[in-house]
């Protein structure tokens, strides 16, 4: 592509350890005529940044007089999503009306760091401006990137809101990270692993029960003893973990579909049969 043939229009975008940059430049023959380069905020992509000045770039080309003006861009991805009319992102949207409502506008994709100069001049630029001290310019943010930023700092807010509760920290020892997805537990895995079933040491807490005692004379009635070594339903047990090992276990029993049906057999058991297990008063 000769240096000397018409407009040309070279953006581009840079990303460093120290900030964002975008630019563009317009060359004619062989001088350059225009110029435009700005520090973005920290959080843009280099995507974001190469549409910008992509976006910046059409809007200049159609302030100046009607000729052939050609685009380069070396950003494969931002062709792209300017080719596209029906593109979520509403920035490449833009850009594609420009393109449909100026037929003397062209874009072409040219290979970074092959030798073109203008593209080798647009990325020094981006490179610069991206490593300057200046302002920031302010460019409104794109929704996609809004919801990702809200949705973290409420999953933040939300963990810590979890981890400082007094309450429900049976819960919190299996599931010590929140999620938006459903963990499906149904009521009788809810009652095992919150203790809030059918076990004397639950009943007596709440006064509907005489005795945390059992028949099976121990006096420990959680859902753990039941399921690992209550001699009235040794058909339920599982092997019972080293009291150093209980989270571990509970964890790893919540998390399989096997062990979590047993268990809910094991509370249709209890409440089926609630008279043999508790001790009358």
């Amino acid at each position: 592509m000769g240096n000397n043939i018409g407009t040309r229009i070279y953006t581009d975008g840079s990303q460093t350890e120290k900030g964002v940059g975008a630019t563009f430049y317009v060359w004619s023959g062989q001088n350059i005529i225009y110029r435009w380069l700005a520090k973005l905020q920290d959080y843009k992509t280099v995507f974001q940044a190469e549409l910008l000045a992509l976006k910046l770039a059409t809007d200049h080309a159609t302030s100046l007089p009607h000729q052939p003006i050609t685009i380069l861009v070396d950003n494969q991805a931002s062709v792209i999503a300017a080719a596209n009319p029906r593109s979520k992102n509403t920035t490449a949207r833009e850009i594609c009306k420009s393109f449909i409502t100026n037929n003397y506008m062209r874009i072409f994709w040219i290979k970074a760091h092959v030798g073109y100069e203008g593209n080798e001049e647009a990325d020094r630029l981006a490179k610069e401006v991206a490593e300057s001290d200046g302002d920031r310019l302010s460019v409104k943010a794109q929704i996609s990137f809004l919801e990702l930023t809200f949705k973290k700092k409420m999953m933040e807010d939300w963990q810590l809101d979890w981890e400082d509760e007094d309450t429900g920290r049976s819960t919190f020892n299996i599931l010590p990270r929140v999620l938006t997805q459903p963990c499906y537990w149904k009521r009788e895995e809810i009652l095992f692993f919150t203790g809030h079933g059918p076990f004397p040491l639950y009943l007596k807490r709440f006064n509907l029960a005489s005795t945390a005692n059992f028949k099976s004379g121990n006096t420990n009635g959680t859902p753990l003893h039941y399921a690992t070594e209550c001699i009235l339903i040794a058909s339920f047990h599982m092997t019972k973990p080293a009291q150093q090992h209980e989270l571990i276990w509970f964890r790893s029993v919540a998390s399989n579909k096997g062990f979590r049906l047993k268990f809910q057999r094991l509370l249709y058991h209890l409440n089926d049969f609630q008279e043999l297990f508790r001790i009358n008063p």
